[in-house]
Parts: structure tokens; C-alpha cells; sequence
């Protein structure tokens, strides 16, 4: 199964998806851009890389970062970015694909999503279900497997639901990696990858 064809597809989140209808962030000056919240304006400009990997989305997420202290290293992303402009031009590189797509999410979610902040500044208030409420949506902008895995079993211990969950994700994994790349393929994994989502962001408290 081509990650890159799938999570193309089907890994947007639901609100996000909107923003990228919406918004060409090839220029971080847009109003519609700026208008967004910091949190919302990280997830834009990461999805714009994953999706669309050219110098000028890697640059814009760089200046972002940079404008806002977060600590990432920015040029390690460069030979993924070069990598992938070379495979886009073969078409036999399905495998390679698939194992540069999965390096490309694990380093996307080195740059946690503010949300994993917000959830600990509501923790340390005592507001223990906005920090639930601000975990998952943090949950729901991540791309790797590992990196949704941990978050839901970090979850378990004050959230029963995340053990449903993460059950349901492991599935849909299962059912993934097994599946063809054929159109039909690929809408029977988007609607069920949409019915995760939205049972993920159904919250139960």
C-alpha cells in the first residue's frame, strides 16, 4: 500500500482540511493566514510541506518556527525534500515511497503541536478535562504511527476512551498496510479513517 497515495487522501484532519481548501500558504503574509491562531498557522504550514514538499513551504515553516522559539532543525528536512522530488519523477519507486513518507511524518511530529502545551498549562491548573479536550485535538494533528500510538496510551490512565481508540487505530493500520492502492481501495480506507477521526474527536468526559 502506497503511504503516500493514502495519507494524501485521508490523513487531513477534519478542521485542517478546510484550511487547506482555503488558505495557499506559499506566503505566510496572506491575511487569511495571519488571521488564523499560532496553533492553526503550525498545522497549515505542516501540512503544506507534507503535502506539497518545496523549498518555499520548508522556508515558511522554518521563519514560523523561528518567530516562535521552537527548537527545530530545520535543514535535517532538506535531504527528505530532495529525496522526494527525485522519487516523484520515478514510477517505480512505490517501496521507497512508502519508507520516505513515514520518515517525513516522524519528523513532522518532532514540532509538537501547541495543543500538547495548552494540555499541560490546563493540567497544571487542575483543569484535568481541558487537558484531555487539548490532548486530543493534538492528537488529531499528528501523522505518525508511533507518534499517535504513545499520545493514546499516555491517555489511557485518565481517559477511558483512549484505549478504544487505539485499538481502532491499530486496525485501521492493519487494514492499511494490507489494502491495494486502487481507487476503491483508497475510499473504503478514507471513510474509515474519517469515522476514527471523528470518533477520536468525539470527546467523552
Amino acid at each position: 500500500m502506497n503511504w503516500g497515495i493514502f495519507f494524501f487522501i485521508a490523513i487531513a484532519i477534519i478542521l485542517m482540511r478546510v484550511f487547506w481548501l482555503r488558505i495557499k500558504a506559499n506566503s505566510m503574509n496572506s491575511e487569511s493566514f495571519k488571521a488564523l491562531p499560532p496553533k492553526d498557522q503550525l498545522a497549515v504550514l505542516k501540512e503544506c510541506l507534507l503535502n506539497n514538499p518545496t523549498e518555499t513551504n520548508l522556508g515558511n515553516l522554518g521563519e514560523f518556527c523561528k518567530a516562535h522559539e521552537i527548537n527545530a532543525e530545520i535543514e535535517s528536512y532538506r535531504p527528505l525534500l530532495a529525496k522526494q522530488l527525485e522519487i516523484t519523477k520515478r514510477k517505480d519507486a512505490i517501496a521507497e515511497d512508502n519508507e520516505l513518507y513515514a520518515q517525513e511524518s516522524a519528523w513532522m511530529d518532532q514540532i509538537e503541536p501547541f495543543e500538547f502545551s495548552e494540555a499541560k498549562t490546563a493540567k497544571m491548573s487542575g483543569d484535568e478535562s481541558l487537558a484531555i479536550q487539548r490532548t486530543i485535538e493534538g492528537i488529531a494533528r499528528l501523522y505518525s504511527d508511533e507518534a499517535i500510538e504513545k499520545r493514546l496510551k499516555d491517555l489511557e490512565p485518565v481517559y477511558p476512551k483512549a484505549t478504544k481508540l487505539l485499538e481502532g487505530y491499530r486496525n485501521l493500520m492493519e487494514i492499511r498496510d494490507n489494502s491495494g492502492a486502487d481507487e476503491k481501495s483508497l475510499e473504503t480506507l478514507r471513510k474509515k479513517r474519517d469515522t476514527w477521526q471523528e470518533d477520536l474527536l468525539t470527546i467523552e468526559l
